[in-house]
């Protein structure tokens, strides 16, 4: 056990001093407004420290969306090979995997913001849980702070405490479950805008639509259950995190929809509205992108020349001669009225 302890050791610390350096900062920032000991500037410090983390993930969140937007556009050629190779496993699985490399996707790219974030959340936990249990010091958390933040109330509840370990206490219980509800509600409403409105129609039956289906109702119960051994700050970085989930998300989905999706309509409307608002013409085509969508248009037929009913009978079909036999040299002709000898 010595040997994993000191390994845990070895991983968390550095998590704990980034972690205690961004909420010691916030803290000091609002100890110029509130007073130390408050749990106001304790819970705004944790919602400071959740804004600092969720902004450094904002590449994470960028290659995210790129990488499950194109799992969403590639589920109609999984299908196509499910459908070839259904029969072998291996085979099948190789196919895929070439599939994702060729195009450049990682299917796990989704998941990395959640699981970078578990050690950090985790290192608030301890910090907080070690604070209000011992008053331990971790990173740059003196003992002084952990004692604030120990004592500190918000709405005369412990930010220290958790459902469990309410001793009876109904305020704390009530703060807690709200907040638990928060969390849980906030992380279905998350899955749930991403599959209702940015996901295209024939993605909503592959195997990676009933991936994000389960995590739909997985994910929120997991941290229902979870929820009520956390402490109070720790709910409310989990709520202000999922609540910057759900806010860059819809921005994203409003501003740049996967194209095939319930948010391209919505967008193509918005924009034609505007665009009538404002008295404009729709965007026109160029005729480089016309010519390659529109098809060519079908040759025009020559109509014949209309001629008097006389000259119809002698002209000749074209491609047809008189053959040189049935010509007379001019000197055959005969003066009108001339008999032959």
């Amino acid at each position: 056990m010595s040997i994993f302890g000191t390994i845990g050791g070895a991983i968390m610390t550095p998590l704990y001093y980034l972690t205690s350096a961004a909420l010691v900062g916030w803290h000091w920032v609002w100890s110029h407004i509130f007073e130390p000991t408050s749990g106001a500037a304790w819970a705004l410090s944790i919602v400071g420290l959740t804004l600092v983390i969720r902004a450094a993930l904002i590449p994470l969140f960028v290659k995210q969306i790129k990488s499950s937007r194109n799992m969403q556009l590639l589920q109609p050629r999984v299908k196509e090979l499910q459908k070839k190779y259904g029969h072998d496993r291996e085979k099948l699985a190789a196919e895929t995997m070439a599939l994702y490399k060729e195009t450049g996707t990682n299917p796990f790219a989704s998941c990395l913001p959640l699981i970078l974030q578990m050690p950090i959340f985790f290192a608030l936990f301890r910090l907080i849980d070690q604070a209000a249990k011992n008053q331990t010091s971790h990173g740059f958390l003196t003992e002084e702070l952990a004692t604030q933040l120990y004592q500190a109330k918000l709405f005369g509840v412990p930010i220290s405490a958790s459902f469990t370990s309410a001793n009876g206490q109904v305020g704390v219980q009530i703060m807690a479950a709200v907040l638990v509800v928060a969390m849980t509600v906030t992380t279905f409403l998350t899955q749930r805008q991403l599959m209702s409105k940015n996901m295209p129609a024939d993605a909503l039956s592959g195997p990676y639509a009933q991936q994000q289906k389960m995590l739909l109702y997985v994910l929120p119960l997991v941290f229902a259950v979870g929820g009520v051994a956390f402490p109070v700050g720790v709910l409310i970085y989990w709520t202000t995190s999922n609540l910057w989930t759900m806010t860059q998300q819809f921005y994203v989905i409003r501003n740049n929809p996967a194209p095939g999706t319930p948010a391209e309509k919505a967008k193509a409307a918005r924009d034609a509205a505007k665009a009538a608002k404002h008295g404009h013409a729709a965007p026109e085509v160029s005729l480089e992108k016309a010519a390659e969508v529109a098809p060519p248009p079908p040759p025009v037929r020559e109509q014949p020349k209309r001629q008097p009913r006389s000259q119809r009978g002698k002209q000749q079909p074209p491609g047809k001669k008189k053959s040189p036999g049935n010509k007379k040299p001019p000197g055959d002709k005969k003066p009108p009225g001339e008999t032959p000898n």
